[in-house]
């Protein structure tokens, strides 16, 4: 299921967001660093999809553009949604929300 960025921001703005190194898919731990691969492979099909298209900037100018992807995890009762952002396809973060 994909999703339009205004409402990641909204979802993002409406719980609290903490930022994590790690996230734990069963008994996987998953990095920043991994690629989308090795993420869906311990962790599944995502519940949530999102691409955003960024310009790259040396200094004031811009350079080029890089896609953002945007993946959310729902996860089991009382734990925070897990948001993991990819810069083309390397793990940059990975967020909780409540909501």
């Amino acid at each position: 299921m994909k999703i339009k960025i205004p409402v990641l921001i909204v979802f993002l703005t409406i719980g609290s967001v903490a930022s994590a190194d790690t996230l734990r898919c069963g008994s996987k731990i998953v990095d920043i660093g991994m690629n989308m691969d090795e993420v869906r492979k311990y962790c599944g099909t995502p519940s949530s999809t999102a691409v955003e298209e960024q310009d790259v900037r040396s200094g004031n100018r811009v350079v080029g553009k890089t896609q953002i992807n945007i993946w959310q995890y729902k996860r089991s009762s009382g734990q925070k949604t897990a948001v993991l952002q990819f810069d083309q396809d390397k793990l940059m973060s990975i967020s909780y929300i409540s909501k």
